[in-house]
């Protein structure tokens, strides 16, 4: 299994081949007579969200270098995605929480055009369940709390993906988690 598009298989070092198989066109190890498998990655993040808004990371690391989204990032092998989005938030603004504290509020998948993909899930948790201060961190520009109308107000760009889970996450704090 691969994240982006093999050429070679990581077992064998043999060149691909396309082959028709389960109606789809796979890559294929004819060494190995196996399918070199081409799946997302898993992801996870969570939106911790009060009165001043939604908390957001500006982007420092490539695709969407520069945008502004929810902070999360990918699950390591043996971590559950509730972990992974609470790892993630403390890696990248310092702010802690406990995974039994989120809630589940959405998922997606989505590809930046270079041939990986990804599935995101989704948490969000109320800013007063959680701990520690906003500051930058590892791959990140800026921190900043946003509400509908700041952000529309602000020169910050939202990555594409990310536009609906920040309205889902004001919409779960405005009807009163």
């Amino acid at each position: 299994m691969t994240s982006y598009p093999a050429s070679f298989c990581p077992d064998c070092g043999t060149g691909l081949v396309d082959r028709a198989v389960d109606g789809r066109e796979r890559r294929f190890c004819e060494a190995c007579e196996r399918v070199v498998w081409h799946n997302p990655a898993p992801c996870a993040g969570v939106a911790v969200v009060g009165a001043e808004g939604v908390l957001l990371a500006q982007r420092d690391v490539a695709p969407g270098r520069g945008r502004w989204g929810v902070p999360g990032g990918h699950l390591e092998a043996d971590e559950p995605a509730p972990v992974a989005a609470a790892r993630e938030l403390e890696e990248e603004t310092g702010v802690r929480v406990d995974a039994d504290a989120l809630s589940l509020l959405d998922c997606f998948h989505a590809s930046n055009g270079d041939g990986k993909y990804v599935v995101s899930v989704g948490y969000v948790v109320h800013a007063d369940r959680c701990a520690g201060t906003a500051t930058v961190r590892d791959e990140v520009q800026a921190v900043g709390r946003f509400t509908p109308e700041t952000l529309a107000a602000s020169d910050a760009v939202l990555w594409a993906d990310h536009v609906e889970r920040f309205h889902a996450a004001w919409d779960w704090f405005r009807s009163g988690p």
